[in-house]
């Protein structure tokens, strides 16, 4: 029999979590050593819920005793494959099954599904499965599947007993409570870093949420601008067009984020970003990345366009520009409506650098105390005057970069080395 004193003991550790924030995959873990440490023989559980996030449908954890517990993510189109299509959940949530069970052994065992099968033979002999609707609003799933589904099976020879699976009914009503709050914490994670990015994002949850919160920092400020955008958005059909933005932002933005820095807006069709540092060998690492995003960006779209033009598709063109410098991070806008961004002279100046690119014909345009720190990649064009900027500013471009020096222009010169 199930000691109910230990049993309600694992009620009240779940309440607990609800009332903390548990890491998810560590609280399941709990619950199943908790179950087996009472007498319910769990051999393995799977917990599964829908979620929202650009990617990703669903998220699951698999626990089994004596191995290492594993987190999966699914993505949209994986709800399509055939595993999922011939799967006990998939059943229950088509025909409003909450709880479904399969001896495993014995003559009354059932093997209709795969899973089920696959089970058996790991030497399970008790199935049970049991779903748990959560008010959590998601418009990527159908109300029936908004929820925990969690499966519980047993190694046991006779599998669960009728109290046992009753405990088990009772205890994921309460486990589900702790979920809700620790799936909804994960949900509004995934959106606050999808559109704000994972610092702004991850402040804006920590409580900085009034216009003027905010503080100075240092950074590399990364600015890129698709060229031509007026000419391609009036001539190609708006389908066209918008697929090939995403295109241009994954060959951009979708490498400045794996590079390690925050994409933090989008202005129009153009990308900016920042590398922060708080000290000289911070500020080296963050050019470093900065610079190796950059070398990789362009080289990503010299192999896209290659591919495009086997196409017959336009090539893409654009100019980025880097500065570095201090920065003021924070919430600016209207108290109904604010963005989580950087402001000051150090990112007025970067989109003036980028502007410069057009006119140079350079792919890239850097400030000299980016160059400094790799001074045989980089190539002076000389002092440039920056739009609304007083005082000129010495810019460089990548060294393989073709100048066509204007007439009476200085000749070009390789970045001195910082001190």
């Amino acid at each position: 029999m199930t000691d109910r004193t230990l049993v309600n003991g694992i009620n009240e550790w779940l309440i607990d979590q609800a009332l903390s924030q548990p890491d998810i995959v560590e609280m399941f873990e709990g619950l199943c050593h908790r179950l087996h440490a009472v007498g319910i023989p769990v051999a393995r559980a799977r917990l599964t819920w829908p979620t929202l996030h650009p990617l990703f449908q669903a998220e699951t954890i698999l626990w089994a005793r004596g191995k290492l517990t594993e987190f999966e993510q699914f993505r949209h189109q994986e709800t399509e494959s055939d595993a999922w299509l011939r799967s006990p959940m998939k059943y229950m949530f088509d025909n409003d099954v909450t709880v479904l069970r399969r001896k495993l052994e014995g003559e009354d065992k059932v093997l209709d599904f795969p899973v089920v099968v696959e089970l058996a033979e790991q030497g399970m002999t008790d199935y049970f499965v049991v779903r748990t609707a959560l008010s959590i609003r998601n418009d990527n799933a159908t109300t029936g599947q908004m929820g925990i589904l969690v499966t519980w099976a047993a190694d046991r020879q006779g599998g669960f007993t009728n109290e046992e699976l009753e405990a088990l009914q009772k205890i994921q009503r309460r486990f589900a409570v702790a979920c809700k709050t620790v799936i909804q914490t994960r949900i509004a994670r995934n959106i606050s870093e999808t559109y704000l990015g994972r610092e702004a994002g991850s402040r804006v949850l920590a409580g900085s949420i009034r216009r003027g919160d905010g503080q100075e920092t240092q950074a590399v400020v990364w600015y890129n601008d698709l060229r031509n955008s007026t000419a391609l958005a009036d001539t190609m059909p708006g389908r066209d067009y918008i697929q090939l933005l995403n295109v241009y932002f994954d060959t951009t933005a979708g490498l400045i984020i794996k590079a390690g820095g925050e994409v933090l807006d989008f202005i129009g069709d153009g990308v900016l970003a920042i590398f922060p540092f708080q000290d000289a060998i911070q500020q080296q690492v963050a050019i470093r990345a900065a610079t190796g995003a950059l070398r990789d960006v362009i080289g990503a779209r010299d192999a896209l366009n290659e591919q495009r033009a086997e196409q017959g598709l336009i090539a893409l063109r654009f100019g980025i520009g880097l500065n570095t410098g201090k920065v003021m991070f924070g919430n600016i806008g209207v108290p109904e409506r604010l963005t989580f961004s950087v402001i000051g002279p150090t990112v007025n100046e970067v989109s003036r650098i980028e502007s410069l690119t057009k006119a140079t014909g350079m792919d890239a345009l850097v400030t000299h105390e980016i160059a400094a720190f790799d001074p045989q990649s980089w190539i002076s064009i000389g002092v440039q005057r920056l739009a609304g900027v007083s005082e000129g500013m010495e810019l460089f471009t990548l060294a393989r970069e073709r100048l066509q020096m204007a007439p009476g222009t200085d000749k070009t010169r390789q970045a001195a080395a910082p001190n």
